[in-house]
């Protein structure tokens, strides 16, 4: 009995906890704690085929006879996640789909062409010595593509790639070039690798730039080469584009300084995005994109709510006619497994998509099955002359093996599904997966905690004999 209380004292504010979550206009969780700021939106994130937005599956833009070093392509989906996150994309899916692709999910993107832009640029950022060039020079190389030094050595010609080892460029003789037999390669001074914090900021005329911070060995380089070349020109160049060539007006030994030219704030974002994360280590090109639009997504959600509800109603109508009494119970305990799974859904937080919620659907199933294999075993007990409290005792006790072997089988398929759509990419597989084992998880707790008490809450009260036919014995 003191077990029993104290159950009863956790699933009222466990379905009230939930209540809060579950509501369309959740307030969230705000929370100081001395210093530490909490703050958490409980939203529902729906995926790509509810909300619309874009698909698209990137490749390694490498020969095909050419093998792709594992490590680089994990790191590749890596940032390319970093970048479609920093573009504000809610619940993006980034995952890599074989040896050599990625599949990238944006939902609600409205401009999918600079956001597919933006994630495969490789953003390998330098900063390249224009001093022997005149200003008018420089200018004109503005926007113009051109070749460097970085990652060269003296008489090799310039790689097809950046490299990974993004570091300051080593010091190379300046008849570097010369040598090379090239006398448009530039020499790299750093590289990116040496960015400590990047943001967006405006000049004092309000046009926006891209404030950046150096590291203690990139400020220690950023200041020598400054201090040496007052009034010349330092080019900012990314992938191999010159996109700057600002005047050294003076030294800068603090290691801070700002990219500026003609950027509009998505713009400046979007580049901040691509430094921030640093540079890919393999060039990526889009292989296939497609648009999916909101009213065939909302079309799909409308008749899934309707189907849900209507296969939700049926089961309910089901279990209270034909169990009587343990089925009102057993609703009653179904209303708290969709409250609480709901709830972690927007907690963990879960993308629904169709597949996502067939797969919740599917679970809501699971959830009665429990229910319906404790009551056969009851009254199966109560047919053989059993106590109604040693009934519910055995039936549940009878009827756990079962319980725990059907649904450990579906959790470890759901385990082997969710691997196979995160190696092959198969994002659909992935979502059904997820939220058919979060269910399971929920309705082995229902089965457990949830329908043993209330079956102790109310039948314990109730004499058998005096009411046969609640029991449908």
């Amino acid at each position: 009995m003191k077990i029993n209380t104290r159950l009863l004292v956790f699933i009222p504010v466990l379905v009230a906890l939930a209540l809060w979550i579950d509501l369309p206009q959740s307030p969230g969780l705000s929370l100081e704690l001395g210093g530490l700021k909490i703050r958490r939106s409980f939203d529902t994130h729906l995926g790509l085929d509810l909300v619309g937005g874009v698909q698209a599956l990137l490749e390694a833009d490498l020969p095909a006879d050419q093998a792709v070093d594992p490590e680089a392509m994990r790191s590749a989906r890596a940032i390319v996640e970093n970048r479609v996150n920093g573009l504000g994309v809610s619940e993006a899916v980034v995952q890599q789909a074989g040896d050599r692709r990625i599949l990238v999910e944006l939902p609600g993107e409205k401009d999918p062409q600079k956001a597919l832009e933006t994630i495969q640029k490789t953003g390998l950022l330098e900063f390249v010595d224009f001093t022997q060039l005149a200003p008018q020079e420089a200018a004109a190389l503005e926007n113009a593509a051109i070749e460097t030094d970085f990652g060269l050595s003296v008489g090799q010609a310039p790689a097809a790639t950046p490299t990974n080892e993004l570091a300051a460029a080593e010091p190379q003789p300046p008849e570097a070039s010369v040598q090379a037999g090239n006398p448009q390669i530039f020499h790299t001074v750093m590289t990116g690798a040496e960015l400590k914090r990047v943001n967006v900021t405006t000049d004092r005329t309000r046009n926006y730039q891209v404030a950046f911070e150096l590291s203690p060995e990139g400020a220690r380089i950023f200041n020598d080469f400054t201090t040496q070349h007052v009034g010349q020109i330092l080019a900012i160049v990314l992938d191999k584009h010159v996109i700057s060539a600002p005047r050294i007006n003076s030294p800068i030994p603090e290691g801070k300084g700002v990219i500026s030219g003609n950027f509009t704030y998505e713009s400046a974002n979007n580049l901040a995005i691509q430094l921030r994360y640093g540079s890919l280590p393999i060039p990526l090109k889009v292989v296939t994109s497609q648009t999916v639009g909101p009213t065939l997504g909302k079309a799909s959600l409308d008749k899934s709510l309707v189907g849900g509800l209507i296969g939700l109603g049926v089961v309910v109508s089901f279990m209270g006619l034909y169990y009587r009494l343990l089925g009102v119970l057993a609703d009653l305990a179904l209303a708290v497994y969709a409250l609480v799974t709901l709830a972690l859904f927007k907690m963990i937080p879960v993308t629904l998509t169709l597949p996502g919620i067939a797969g919740f659907v599917l679970s809501v199933g699971v959830a009665v099955d429990a229910n319906i294999l404790i009551f056969e075993r009851l009254k199966e007990e109560l047919r053989a002359g059993k106590p109604l409290r040693q009934a519910i005792d055995l039936g549940w006790k009878r009827a756990w093996p079962s319980i725990r072997d059907s649904n450990f089988s579906t959790l470890i398929t759901c385990s082997i599904l969710f691997w196979f759509g995160s190696t092959f990419g198969a994002s659909i597989v992935k979502g059904f997966s997820l939220t058919l084992a979060i269910g399971v998880a929920v309705s082995m707790f229902t089965a457990i905690i949830v329908t043993r008490t209330f079956l102790h809450l109310v039948l314990d009260k109730v004499r058998l004999a005096e009411h046969p036919s609640w029991f449908g014995v």
